[in-house]
């Protein structure tokens, strides 16, 4: 696999990352107070983010962290993503690649906060080895491989095919690889590791059944 990639911007995920994120929604509550959102915000070391992804936070470990609730905190409601890579896939419709210019700059801040390295020209190799490190990880925090394994579905993102990875805990569905970017590009491609409710969702299909899993896989992973 070679599908071209214009740009790819990551910063690699680690144990204390995944550790952060999978234990968020069990942490002691708290409330949908800005005061005292803003406090425990300060308390782990994280701040408001609104370049990177709209109303996002940066954590201490130079993710970003975009949650569908004001409080990701005790939340067990709350969806969650963790984005620690950023793709610009090629658009074959765009051969003037008029795109290019705006989109370049937008992977490039990315690629500047610290931590975080990228490359230009890219490929879809290079996104596949991010993932590849990132699921290590994930592996070795919660001590059990991914329980599927898929290529993403076509029209779930843009860009080449990549890979999908689920992992369930009791209550939650965690997901890693490629996702749509809501805002503010809509056109990048985010690889991320989602924590989201299992109940936005049904049980996983069956194995076999790839087209049920593409639509599990998106309920869990889109918002």
């Amino acid at each position: 696999m070679s599908a071209p990639v214009h740009a790819l911007a990551h910063r690699p995920l680690t144990p204390g990352a995944v550790a952060e994120l999978v234990t968020l929604p069990a942490v002691p509550p708290v409330p949908d107070d800005s005061d005292a959102v803003d406090a425990e915000v300060r308390l782990r070391g994280w701040v408001w983010e609104d370049s990177l992804v709209c109303e996002s936070y940066r954590t201490a470990h130079g993710h970003v962290l975009c949650t569908d609730v004001f409080s990701p905190f005790g939340s067990p409601e709350a969806r969650t993503f963790l984005v620690f890579g950023e793709v610009y896939p090629v658009d074959p419709h765009d051969e003037d690649m008029a795109n290019a210019s705006w989109l370049y700059g937008l992977v490039d801040r990315w690629r500047e906060q610290p931590g975080w390295s990228g490359s230009r020209p890219s490929s879809a190799d290079a996104c596949e080895t991010v993932l590849t490190d990132a699921a290590r990880v994930v592996t070795g925090q919660l001590g059990a491989e991914p329980e599927r394994t898929t290529r993403s579905a076509e029209g779930l993102v843009t860009g080449p095919a990549l890979t999908h990875r689920v992992w369930r805990t009791a209550t939650h569905a965690l997901v890693l690889g490629p996702a749509p970017d809501n805002g503010p590009y809509g056109y990048l491609t985010h690889l991320q590791l989602s924590c989201t409710p299992l109940d936005c969702a049904p049980d996983l299909p069956p194995a076999g059944d790839e087209d049920g899993l593409a639509e599990w896989i998106a309920a869990h992973i889109d918002w």
